[in-house]
């Protein structure tokens, strides 16, 4: 799953208390999506594979977007 947010700053410190909390892998990435032409616009991307109680992210969807819903992201699968 991917955590899409506007802002480095969320970006980082949603990674770092999801990794505290045992999410895996919480790398996070600059990228352009789909239709962006500008880095300006470069979205910052939180991945996630694997929940703490060992179920893969998606399994937790709801949460998730919760979570990106307060940092006016969005999220969605990798695939």
């Amino acid at each position: 799953m991917l955590l899409v947010l506007p802002e480095r700053d969320e970006a980082e410190a949603l990674a770092a208390e999801l990794a505290r909390l045992g999410w895996q892998p919480c790398a996070v990435h600059k990228e352009l999506l789909a239709g962006e032409d500008d880095a300006e616009d470069a979205d910052w991307l939180v991945e996630l594979a694997t929940a703490p109680d060992g179920t893969p992210a998606a399994a937790h969807a709801d949460f998730l977007t919760e979570l990106a819903d307060r940092a006016d992201g969005f999220v969605t699968s990798i695939n």
